[in-house]
């Protein structure tokens, strides 16, 4: 059965080419979730699309689908795009690949595609990237069901103590360290910073991402992300340099 979606809101997450001149997308949109998409002829010269299908743009489409891959019928701007450089665009890179990576196709996420599109404002509003990256991770394990514990130790049921040191277990929780000065533990308090979302503070934010990207990590099954592969190739090089 074919289904017909029209002026649905969505943000180009990759694109690749595809025969001659057609391109392969991957759009999550904000009512349908991740679509694999063919946009025929977008790679001609003289194609409007060509501009208009970047990665990061959020873009009103309609489009057809049967099984697993559409086809793209229209497609038209949606909003002033922020402008990202530097750190803010592998930033937003990187999100785009966890999007990929983590959600399932058609399966809608409207709160997250919401949270998506601040991520990119707030980056290109130079706020850092590593307190961007931190919530939208956070929202991001929420949104598909793999939220974390935080607020509450797993042997006792107890509220995490601020002035406490813990181990972390992405599947369990908290529980209290029996050795204060073991290099694993985190404060009680960069716990709860994390669920309340508050994480000026530098060392708060070390810890989170230490958390998410273990719990991310475990979601991958460790398979790296390319985008973060790419990151540590350009600092590599910048250090030899």
């Amino acid at each position: 059965m074919t289904e017909r979606v029209e002026n649905a809101r969505a943000s180009i997450l990759h694109q690749r080419p595809y025969r001659e001149t057609s391109l392969l997308l991957e759009v999550f949109s904000r009512d349908y979730g991740r679509i694999g998409l063919v946009a025929n002829g977008a790679r001609r010269p003289k194609s409007r699309l060509r501009a208009l299908l970047q990665p990061l743009r959020e873009v009103i489409l309609s489009w057809q689908i049967r099984g697993e891959l559409g086809t793209l019928r229209m497609a038209e701007a949606c909003s002033r795009e922020p402008v990202l450089a530097g750190d803010a665009l592998y930033a937003g890179f990187y999100m785009n690949e966890l999007l990929m990576r983590l959600c399932v196709r058609a399966d809608p996420h409207p709160e997250l595609y919401d949270t998506y599109r601040v991520a990119l404002t707030r980056l290109a509003e130079l706020q850092p990237p590593g307190l961007v990256l931190r919530l939208f991770e956070k929202d991001l394990l929420e949104s598909i069901g793999y939220g974390l514990q935080l607020q509450l130790e797993t042997q006792s049921g107890q509220p995490v103590n601020p002035r406490e040191q813990y181990l972390f277990d992405v599947q369990q929780g908290p529980q209290i360290a029996a050795d204060k000065g073991e290099n694993r533990t985190v404060s009680g308090e960069a716990l709860l910073a994390l669920h309340s979302g508050d994480l000026t503070d530098p060392a708060h934010r070390r810890a989170a991402k230490q958390i998410l990207q273990q719990a991310i990590g475990r979601l991958l099954d460790n398979k790296p992300l390319r985008t973060v592969q790419t990151l540590k190739q350009m600092q590599a090089s910048r250090g030899g340099a």
